[in-house]
């Protein structure tokens, strides 16, 4: 339910009775009876021009009701406009005219400043929202400033593309409004090279938590021992890790293999590589630390520091800071979860 910040309550006899505004549209065929507190209170725009009105009548000595004009829509419109108003809300027995006068009704809310009617009207018009209809709602979403409905239209309008472009509404688009349609066109480009994007940075950051935890793999392998590989002079552990069946094995394997393997062009021992040197960035114990090369990757890291890193120093580091910061997350999100269980 949608209402105003000021609620006015009346309606059918009682309204019409403490009416004292008469709402004539274009054609001037019907008068619709209101109350000028109910519009001045919730439009400024009425208000100032009932005042003018009022004023007028007054001085020209005019008896009887005031005269409201409200063009550009129909009687029924108006009427549905000034009902709305008058009940101050958009509940359950307003869903008719919502119904059937939200698009005019969206119009009047925007021209004359009503901004719980226009939010109610843009609801009520997104939730009808087809894809015949998403050209010309996403048109009336810009001329009446409406931000909700213009991104709810943008959204069909990248999902359902295919069939906007075959409506009457997009093809009389490109024939008379080229301007409109390179703007459609180029916000459906900007929408899909976010969406790439945010794509891209979700895979990176699953790159980056898999590098974390293969750290944490690599010192457990290194510090307690798994069932295949472990410290000098340790039993291998009875039972597999948690981490056994997703990257703990795979590691093991590797070190295996990097123990063995000779060749200097193979590439699953500069993986390796790779990782011995991103667990020495990492480690804050060099001193004490089981894990092999862990010290002498920190003092030549430090050497390249004194000298000056250059593009591939400057690409490694910021490596380590992803998978620090991924590293961090992972411990928040596993303390949280800890946290959770234990209150359950």
């Amino acid at each position: 339910m949608c209402e105003a910040p000021r609620l006015r309550c009346g309606a059918g006899d009682a309204a019409a009775a403490a009416a004292d505004v008469d709402v004539v549209t274009t054609g001037g065929r019907r008068r619709i009876p209101a109350r000028s507190s109910v519009l001045a209170s919730a439009s400024p725009v009425l208000a100032s021009i009932l005042e003018r009105r009022l004023r007028k009548d007054r001085e020209s000595g005019k008896a009887g009701r005031s005269v409201l004009r409200i063009r550009g829509v129909t009687d029924d419109a108006a009427a549905a406009f000034v009902r709305l108003l008058d009940a101050g809300r958009c509940g359950d027995g307003e869903e008719d005219d919502m119904e059937k006068y939200a698009v005019q009704v969206l119009v009047l809310a925007h021209a004359y400043q009503v901004p719980w009617l226009k939010r109610a009207c843009e609801g009520a018009i997104g939730a009808r929202l087809t894809a015949d209809s998403a050209v010309d709602v996403l048109q009336l979403a810009a001329l009446c400033d409406a931000p909700r409905l213009h991104l709810r239209c943008t959204r069909l309008l990248a999902k359902e593309f295919a069939a906007v472009e075959r409506t009457e509404a997009w093809r009389f688009l490109q024939e008379n409004d080229p301007w409109q349609e390179l703007q459609v066109l180029q916000g459906l480009h900007e929408a899909d090279m976010r969406r790439r994007k945010w794509r891209r940075k979700r895979a990176e950051q699953r790159v980056y938590v898999e590098l974390s935890e293969a750290m944490d793999c690599l010192d457990h392998i290194c510090t307690e021992g798994c069932t295949e590989v472990g410290p000098a002079g340790r039993a291998p552990a009875p039972a597999p890790c948690a981490r056994y069946a997703t990257t703990c094995r795979g590691l093991q394997l590797l070190i295996r293999h990097f123990s063995q393997c000779h060749r200097k062009s193979c590439a699953r021992c500069q993986r390796m590589w790779q990782l011995l040197r991103l667990h020495s960035a990492l480690c804050d114990r060099p001193d004490s630390c089981n894990t092999p090369l862990c010290k002498r990757f920190k003092q030549k890291e430090q050497e390249k520091a004194a000298v000056k890193a250059g593009d591939d120093g400057d690409k490694w580091g910021l490596l380590v800071k992803k998978v620090k910061a991924a590293r961090v997350f992972s411990s928040l999100a596993n303390r949280k979860q800890m946290s959770s269980t234990s209150q359950c």
